[in-house]
């Protein structure tokens, strides 16, 4: 098969998704061109630019393909402009809700209108999250396929032994509203251990401190499938979550983690401290969320998934 891919970018949270299963598609012997496209910095301005650029590039391009992929609201004015036998767009959250909460009721009131226009251009929709779906199945009456975003495993390998430090506390994301990671700092003073903030650092200096950590915290506000909650359990570290978004798809409370109430220090800190002081719990939640990502979320799973999903597309 013949693929465009289409991102505002191809690295990180969906992008970094679309960077990896362009990777798997074409080890797989099949054919995939990335779109990129430069967009003005300008923190409003990047998703419209996006969109026209790439547009442009779209209707310029005189390949065909067998299907284009757009991943997130910003590639879908390219994808319906490029020349494909099917069309399919990937969205990871609801894309107006996270716009409403991160900009201005301006932005907001345009990403709304957007959003329900573009999602009738393509022949199939997809998200990582069953969240997501059903979200989108109440908002729109929209049907969207669930394949999970999976971790790829192999860049595990590289990574050098690391000691665990007693009572460390890791998290690892954006220094951003939607994160949470105020809500873990005002837990903090509370914490029986030191918290450790990876909002700026590679991956594999990210990696090695969860690794390093008795437990990942995931504050969010708002989420899709967080990579962060896999790479942990893949890690064997037990993870401590908000009930937000996608991450109770990942984390069974009590079972492969501990889910907490969302924008609730208190509750958070007294969670963190209870799995310190409790090894056994923390051992056994770090096995079963072990487990529970390398039955279903590696790409050894989820690519055979993604490869039958565009032939039956195909065969439509």
């Amino acid at each position: 098969m013949k693929f465009l891919f289409i991102s505002p970018r191809f690295s990180g949270g969906i992008g970094g998704h679309a960077a990896m299963l362009a990777d798997k598609l074409t080890q797989n012997g099949h054919q995939v061109k990335k779109l990129e496209t430069t967009h003005l910095p300008i923190k409003n301005l990047k998703n419209p630019s996006f969109a026209v650029l790439s547009s442009l590039r779209s209707l310029v391009d005189r390949d065909s393909y067998d299907i284009v992929h757009g991943f997130n609201i910003p590639s879908a004015y390219a994808m319906k402009y490029a020349k494909g036998k099917k069309k399919v767009l990937s969205v990871h959250g609801v894309f107006s809700e996270q716009v409403d909460t991160l900009h201005s009721k301006s932005v907001s009131s345009l990403a709304k209108s957007s959003e329900s226009q573009v999602l009738q251009w393509p022949d199939k929709l997809t998200t990582d999250s069953k969240a997501t779906q059903k979200l989108y199945k109440e908002k729109f009456d929209i049907d969207f396929e669930y394949l999970p975003s999976p971790l790829d495993t192999d860049m595990f390998e590289h990574l050098d032994f690391t000691e665990r430090i007693e009572n460390q506390i890791a998290y690892v994301g954006r220094d951003s509203y939607e994160k949470g990671i105020d809500i873990l700092k005002e837990a903090e003073s509370k914490i029986n251990g030191n918290v450790v903030y990876c909002t700026d650092r590679s991956w594999e200096e990210a990696m090695k401190i969860i690794k390093s950590s008795s437990i990942v915290v995931v504050p969010s506000r708002m989420e899709s499938l967080p990579t962060t909650v896999k790479e942990a359990f893949y890690l064997n570290v037990p993870v401590i979550g908000t009930d937000v978004g996608g991450i109770p798809e990942l984390i069974k409370n009590n079972e492969t983690g501990i889910i907490v109430p969302p924008e609730n220090p208190s509750k958070l800190a007294q969670a963190i401290n209870q799995l310190l002081s409790d090894k056994e719990k923390a051992e056994k939640l770090a096995v079963n969320g072990n487990a529970f990502v390398k039955n279903n979320m590696t790409w050894n799973v989820v690519l055979p998934k993604y490869i039958k999903f565009y032939e039956d597309l195909l065969k439509d």
